[in-house]
């Protein structure tokens, strides 16, 4: 039977059918640009990972993440779960926990990632192959509020303003008053692209974001919408948390130090996600960080192209 194996996991949770879901196709070094695109839009999930042989033989796998839509040089979801995915592949079996370190390459560039596997979970951390840059976007708060279905009033909080930030994809980010802010927003695609300029790579999509939780334990409640990548909304959002970090550093000024924070996504969708931020800030700069989440598999089977 001609074909290829696939996985599919849930990530960014430790618990099946919540998280992020993720399709990943092994041994795709026979399909073109065009075929992976195709099998993306099959899947239909937010992304679609193609493991392919590394080009640096010291390096585990080449990664190709595609939305419905279009290819992405980075994704923090993609990278977590196949990892793991990779990591469980690769184990001896046993109910021992297992660590090993993976280098995926990706568009962005290579991405370092810490495996835990254990008996009943799976756990991964990737150093972020690009620190967080701010993007000089001109947006005014009442545009975006409008593009959002909210009041302008209802943009931002304490010293948080609106800011755009790029670790490898873009982002706008958006501060609201409070969670009940956060559940009324709605994208309008069509304004938001408007005020949006002309950039090369993937355009900016909002990350509505505001430091009223529901888990006590977590320190940002946070949506995502890209409906330009057909993701009507996104349950976790890896690359925007990473670009987020340079929001976070910005507005909340942390003192020299590691600074570990949970950001909660996928409320409002039913499909709760936890992801963790992990931020190294030296001489007021961050210096480093990563994304780390559990991921967890739910299905798997064979693609018959």
């Amino acid at each position: 039977m001609t074909g290829r194996n696939y996985y599919i996991y849930d990530v960014f949770s430790d618990e099946a059918l919540a998280g992020n879901p993720l399709a990943i196709v092994l041994d795709a070094e026979d399909l073109d640009d065009a075929a992976m695109q195709r099998i993306a839009g099959e899947f239909n999930l937010s992304e679609t990972v193609f493991v392919l042989p590394a080009e640096n033989d010291n390096h585990t796998a080449r990664l190709r993440i595609f939305t419905p839509r279009t290819e992405l040089p980075f994704a923090g979801h993609p990278t977590v779960g196949t990892a793991i995915a990779l990591a469980e592949r690769a184990g001896t079996g046993g109910d021992g926990i297992r660590t090993s370190i993976l280098m995926l390459e990706e568009a962005v560039g290579a991405v370092r990632c810490a495996v835990t596997v254990g008996k009943n979970a799976a756990y991964a951390e990737f150093d972020l192959p690009r620190l967080p840059v701010s993007l000089p976007i001109p947006i005014e708060p009442e545009a975006v509020a409008a593009a959002l279905g909210l009041g302008h009033h209802e943009i931002g909080f304490e010293n948080h303003t609106i800011s755009t930030w790029s670790a490898g994809v873009p982002y706008v980010c958006v501060p609201v008053a409070d969670l009940d802010v956060a559940r009324r927003a709605r994208i309008d695609a069509a304004l938001w692209r408007s005020l949006l300029p002309e950039l090369e790579g993937p355009a900016a999509a909002p990350y509505i974001y505001c430091r009223e939780t529901v888990n006590h334990d977590h320190a940002f409640h946070v949506r995502m919408f890209a409906p330009d990548d057909g993701i009507a909304e996104d349950p976790a959002t890896g690359s925007a948390a990473a670009a987020f970090a340079g929001a976070i550093m910005q507005h909340d000024a942390l003192v020299d130090g590691s600074h570990g924070l949970l950001i909660e996504q996928g409320i409002e969708m039913g499909r709760p996600s936890s992801i963790r931020l992990e931020i190294d800030v030296h001489g007021g700069a961050v210096e480093s960080a990563r994304i780390g989440g559990h991921a967890i598999r739910v299905a798997e089977g064979r693609l018959l192209i």
